[in-house]
């Protein structure tokens, strides 16, 4: 058969690696119309319609409608043009993926309810505004709404979660649990008794640098909460931290050493692609272990 031979249907399933039964679908809808019948009435095909029907294929698998590709291959839509449309619509596709799929992993890792699943599944699908929204409602209850001091400013802005537009599985996750958390009424309490011991006056220092600094030099020297060594320390913190904030130091300490907002934090920085948070946990829980060593020494008379 020489290059120029008519085709039969057959033949040009084979050479395009379509069933006879997809060809005659295409032919019908006249994407490929035959250029001739044989006597005995079949199809029959011009060499051309080869990479016709190739085209065709490429293009259905790759997700484009059987209108949109009917133009593309009579030239009446730029392949160009139809690619970046379609690929952005498969954008929103992955997204939309990515997230059902962060849903459907922290129900089966959590084990959640059917009520839970219909709260983490309503998250992800907010739009970017209703997810500021949502961010800015939370901090706003924590840090005094409108009326908030303007040095509260840059921690909101730090506390902030940025979702990307193409977020991977893990910042997917990471933004259903976020979200969840501010939503939850415990923990926006819980950081409101926060935000009350942190002072508004940015010339005063931060209260859990104070704390490194006093307590991060005994933890290298191996000094035990309980040692009479940490009452000097414990005592330095003490009257530091009163000189900043005025308010109990312990009651501090349990607020900011809660695992939830340990847990806010990390998943900030996962969403955010921030390197991950640097963890007080060791001086915090140093620091009120000597805390509750010293006052119960007080309560007992012991020295």
């Amino acid at each position: 058969m020489n290059g120029d031979a008519l085709l039969p249907i057959g033949d040009l399933a084979r050479r395009t690696g379509l069933t006879v039964k997809t060809v005659r679908f295409y032919s019908d809808r006249g994407i490929v119309s035959p250029a001739a019948r044989s006597p005995a009435g079949y199809r029959l095909y011009a060499p051309d319609a080869v990479a016709r029907l190739r085209l065709v294929r490429t293009l259905r698998e790759l997700g484009l409608d059987l209108s949109t590709t009917r133009k593309v291959a009579d030239r009446e839509l730029s392949l160009p043009e139809v690619a970046a449309t379609h690929a952005q619509a498969l954008t929103v596709q992955i997204h939309t993926l990515r997230m059902r799929h962060a849903v459907l992993t922290a129900a089966a890792g959590r084990g959640s309810t059917p009520e839970e699943l219909e709260a983490m599944h309503e998250l992800t699908r907010l739009s970017e505004d209703e997810r500021r929204h949502l961010i800015d409602d939370f901090l706003a209850s924590v840090f005094g709404g409108p009326d908030a001091a303007p040095a509260f400013a840059g921690i909101m802005r730090s506390m902030t979660p940025e979702l990307p537009e193409n977020p991977d599985t893990e910042q997917a996750e990471a933004w259903i649990e976020l979200a969840g958390l501010t939503r939850t009424p415990d923990f926006a309490a819980l950081m409101r008794r926060l935000a009350n011991h942190v002072s508004a006056d940015l010339t005063r220092p931060d209260p859990t640098a104070t704390i490194h600094t006093h307590v991060t030099p005994a933890l290298r020297a191996g000094i035990a909460p309980t040692a009479p060594r940490a009452a000097r320390i414990v005592q330095a913190v003490k009257a530091e931290y009163a000189a900043t904030t005025g308010h109990d130091l312990l009651t501090f300490l349990r607020t900011a050493n809660d695992p939830r907002r340990r847990r806010y934090l990390q998943l900030l920085a996962v969403i955010n692609s921030w390197p991950p948070p640097n963890e007080p946990t060791p001086a915090f829980a140093w620091l009120i272990e000597a805390l509750t060593d010293t006052a119960d020494a007080a309560g007992t008379g012991r020295t």
